[in-house]
């Protein structure tokens, strides 16, 4: 599966950025990327005061290049960047290789 993995550098980020993160993926982000053209899925990651990454599956090469050449002209401008206070770290494709569904099933947005 074609992928690309965005991450941030949260080690000079200010206090309480990982909640406003977090608020940003419920309120916003998580609406913006469900039923996108290409997109397979999205994955949000972060371990607070290291970094915060998300990571995309495309269904094709050319959705995940198309997505990333768009990002990458807008990088330092995403609504990440503006809450984090600093452009990603790393910008890079990647191949996912299988995702498995456990016994507990699939859950698309976090739960209280």
């Amino acid at each position: 599966m074609h992928a690309l993995t965005v991450r941030w550098s949260l080690t000079d980020a200010p206090d309480g950025v990982e909640e406003k993160l977090a608020a940003y993926v419920a309120e916003t982000s998580h609406a913006r990327f469900t039923g996108m053209d290409g997109l397979r899925f999205k994955t949000w990651r972060c371990r607070p005061g290291e970094w915060f990454e998300g990571c995309y599956v495309f269904a094709t090469d050319d959705a995940r290049a198309d997505f990333q050449t768009a990002f990458e002209a807008a990088a330092a401008e995403s609504p990440g960047s503006q809450i984090i206070g600093s452009a990603p770290i790393l910008i890079e494709p990647c191949d996912v290789v299988a995702v498995a569904e456990g016994d507990e099933g699939f859950l698309a947005a976090p739960i209280d």
